[in-house]
């Protein structure tokens, strides 16, 4: 088993005022060598967007791009003629492909808006751009993993499909809950809220670890816990 852990404290920080990012990767004016990737897992930024501010237009091109508000809500416009509110409890997917724009906003006068935005590198480059966005239901992941996102090829059922073959899912713990998680691939497990045992390493809030070159981890809850796992390809 290989394990990379990424504590919370270890993260880029881009503070725009309007905007506090926090980079689990290389991105923008934050350049760690160290921290490119973790497989085709290109970007993890934790967003923090003020109230009535947000991204103007701005392009992507030969990516696919996940959306996931933690809590507040973004309105979401592009060129591909979607307009829609992406709300706590939904996940947002955008393949990039041969080209889009778009623009995400802070509609609220008075909350924050905190979503986690991730980069998958697709395994086919120049698709048709593609949008949707679903709700999922929060009683269909206490103690058990719930697939949000998997394989445009190998969908799983209820989920939103991608151009590569990986996996996001999420589960929410209860305290001292036990489980094992099947890996795909290699897996980046992404602690959301709580505290988690995973391959014998201690993850607080936003703390992280991946890891390869194993069939199954356990993951145990040593208080309520939301968990984000993300099982991509390492190349």
């Amino acid at each position: 088993m290989k394990k990379t852990i990424h504590k919370a404290v270890s993260r880029g920080l881009a503070n725009h005022g309007w905007l506090k990012s926090f980079h689990t990767f290389s991105f923008a004016n934050y350049f760690n060598p160290e921290r490119m990737n973790f497989g085709m897992l290109r970007v993890l930024n934790d967003d923090i967007v003020q109230p009535k501010m947000g991204f103007g237009t701005h392009p992507h091109k030969n990516m696919e791009i996940i959306s996931i508000p933690i809590s507040g809500a973004l309105s979401h416009k592009d060129s591909m003629n979607n307009q829609r509110s992406i709300e706590v409890g939904e996940v947002q997917v955008m393949s990039a492909g041969t080209g889009l724009t778009h623009s995400e906003f802070n509609d609220s006068k008075t909350t924050e808006t905190n979503f986690l935005q991730l980069w998958i590198i697709p395994e086919k480059n120049e698709v048709t751009p593609y949008y949707n966005q679903k709700k999922f239901e929060e009683s269909e992941r206490k103690n058990k993993f719930q697939t949000l996102v998997s394989p445009k090829d190998k969908q799983v059922e209820g989920s939103l499909p991608i151009n590569q073959q990986g996996y996001i899912s999420m589960i929410d713990l209860e305290n001292n809950f036990e489980i094992e998680y099947d890996l795909k691939n290699s897996v980046y497990f992404f602690l959301i809220d709580g505290e988690v045992s995973i391959a014998d390493e201690i993850l607080n809030n936003r703390d992280a670890i991946g890891i390869e070159d194993v069939e199954k981890v356990s993951v145990k809850a040593l208080k309520k816990s939301k968990l984000l796992v993300i099982d991509v390809p390492m190349n």
